[in-house]
């Protein structure tokens, strides 16, 4: 049986600053072992996204200018958006995406950005800094690394339900105090690494696609793609 996965990327002509394409193409690398198929499609502006079109999205980040177009389109989305992360969608969210996601970020102007609330956090600024530098996490559930470079301004606070992505063991993560870094709700997997972060945590990569697999083809053996080596690339 061929196995295929659709792919969303949410704002790929606009928010790719840091070249969140690349988690895209490592996610093809490693579905491509597995036996997978991955169908990639750009989502942006004045576009229509479904929920039951996809089984994963990936959202990357971009610049303030880049971030306050995508907040006004995105509540074009947003109840298809949240439909689908309340049905289990996968969905890696990259820095902007990542507070896009949330109740409001605050920019660099002191102006009020919102987002769509499908999770319940909310980022504010910082005066006169920028966390930036290489940042190593670990996932208190799973007991996996994550290694990366986080470059932001912004501080993001955790909310109802939500889960770090991991706990700050080098670097500063959401918001240099509560030592979390980024967020797990569902299938949804936030984060502020840069670079992109998929390049560096194949392991991560491979729990994406066991997630999307397992939730599209809940009856069939997926043995075979659950059993893929994934090397360390740190």
């Amino acid at each position: 049986m061929q196995y295929e996965l659709n792919v969303a990327h949410l704002y790929g002509d606009l928010m790719n600053t840091y070249g969140d394409l690349g988690n895209i193409l490592v996610l093809k690398y490693y579905a491509q072992q597995m036996g997978v198929k991955i169908n990639s499609k750009v989502v942006s502006l004045d576009e229509d996204f479904k929920a039951e079109d996809y089984d994963i999205a990936v959202f990357g980040g971009g610049q303030d200018f880049e971030q306050v177009i995508v907040s006004k389109d995105i509540q074009t989305k947003k109840d298809e958006l949240i439909k689908y992360i309340e049905n289990d969608g996968c969905l890696l969210a990259i820095c902007g995406g990542f507070q896009l996601l949330g109740h409001y970020y605050i920019d660099a102007k002191g102006d009020k950005i919102p987002g769509i609330g499908a999770l319940d956090h909310y980022t504010e600024p910082q005066d006169n800094n920028r966390f930036i530098g290489n940042i190593l996490i670990k996932n208190p559930e799973n007991g996996e690394e994550y290694h990366g470079f986080e470059n932001h301004q912004g501080v993001t606070h955790l909310g109802k339900d939500e889960k770090p992505l991991g706990m700050v063991e080098k670097g500063y993560g959401n918001n240099g105090q509560d030592h979390t870094e980024g967020a797990v709700y569902k299938n949804v997997y936030c984060t502020y690494f840069h670079g992109p972060i998929l390049a560096r945590n194949g392991n991560l990569a491979k729990n994406i696609l066991m997630a999307a697999l397992k939730r599209k083809y809940p009856d069939q053996d997926l043995s075979k793609a659950a059993s893929l080596k994934v090397p360390a690339s740190y």
